[in-house]
């Protein structure tokens, strides 16, 4: 059976989606990471997310490997990242959870249709971010991750 990286709308150190990454992570370490996730492993989201916090992917990686829980990983990169203040948390946030929706950069929507059409979602016209896409395509049926 097919284990899914957890839902993107799950918050760690209140920031949505690092515990996603940090699954993702988990789960390419225990060699159970499906293939369909190993070409943007570190890239994607990933990357932007330890961009915007000015983190390693690969020292994550590490830290991940060495067994700390979600909100250990997460108060390790906002103690070892840049600074983030509460507004820096609610624009990320925001920006994350509308990804794809109406983006000035057309790129960025072709991707999110390629997705759709690759996983046969092409028809769910209610699937408007890459965080609705996860959702769909990993059998979730809410933005809460269950």
């Amino acid at each position: 059976m097919k284990r899914y990286p957890n839902s993107p709308y799950l918050k760690a150190g209140g920031l949505v989606y690092l515990p996603r990454m940090f699954d993702k992570m988990r789960l390419h370490l225990a060699g159970e990471l499906s293939e369909d996730y190993h070409e943007l492993r570190g890239k994607g989201m990933d990357g932007r997310t330890c961009a915007y916090l000015r983190i390693g992917y690969e020292e994550v990686l590490s830290l991940v490997n060495e067994g700390l829980t979600d909100e250990e990983l997460a108060q390790w990169c906002l103690e070892n990242g840049r600074p983030l203040n509460d507004v820096d948390i609610l624009i990320w946030n925001d920006f994350m959870t509308k990804r794809g929706c109406h983006e000035s950069d057309s790129a960025v929507t072709e991707l999110l249709e390629k997705f759709k059409a690759e996983s046969g979602l092409s028809h769910r016209d209610d699937i408007q971010t890459f965080f609705d896409y996860f959702e769909a395509d990993e059998g979730r049926d809410s933005q809460e991750g269950t």
